[in-house]
């Protein structure tokens, strides 16, 4: 392992980038590759902590295991329902209505592999207000949902929908900080670099 903190980042989100330096994490980033779909009948918890391992199993395999590997995933749920990133204006609209004057959750699993494998999840309660189709319709415009698990980023314009949170605000962002930094310290990993 190594004992500046230096680690790969399994993402091509430039949000996760941007916590991990938030806790001075030198970091390099190689996106995972693999099959995001949902298993038939899987929990939402499951399905994010699934897809973590994968991200840091896939990474790992192929870099050869020269860095320790963190990979991140993030799901929104209304009940059981897994809200992805929208496909198209018509799906991130039918999400927001559903998330409008609602409660759903946000689950955010990291998976931290190296010579070891260490997993946690964060669960986090986000309620909406209700929404008018015409700010759904001007939020869609402003292209901030395209790539949004849920169709919504809480760090930026949707942050005027959001009521309450009950939970991790960087988990809902993509990476819980804290769960993230008790798993870098349980492998030695050092933070707070510059």
């Amino acid at each position: 392992m190594s004992s500046f903190g230096q680690i790969i980042l399994a993402s091509a989100s430039p949000r996760r980038s941007e916590l991990l330096r938030q806790i001075g994490v030198p970091h390099v980033t190689f996106p995972a590759d693999i099959d995001e779909t949902p298993l038939p009948g899987e929990a939402p918890a499951d399905y994010a902590s699934r897809l973590a391992a994968e991200k840091s199993a896939a990474v790992f395999a192929l870099r050869g295991g020269d860095l320790p590997v963190l990979a991140a995933d993030t799901c929104v749920a209304l009940e059981r329902e897994i809200f992805g990133k929208p496909e198209d204006a018509a799906h991130a609209r039918a999400m927001l209505r559903a998330l409008s004057g609602r409660t759903h959750r946000v689950y955010t699993a990291v998976s931290l592999r190296g010579e070891r494998h260490g997993q946690a999840l964060s669960v986090s309660e986000v309620s909406f207000r209700a929404l008018s189709e015409a700010e759904i319709d001007a939020y869609w415009r402003s292209g901030e949902p395209v790539d949004k698990a849920g169709g919504y980023a809480i760090q930026g314009l949707a942050s005027i929908f959001i009521q309450s949170l009950n939970g991790s605000f960087s988990g809902v962002m993509g990476l819980p900080l804290f769960e993230t930094a008790q798993l870098l310290l349980a492998h030695n990993i050092h933070i707070f670099h510059e």
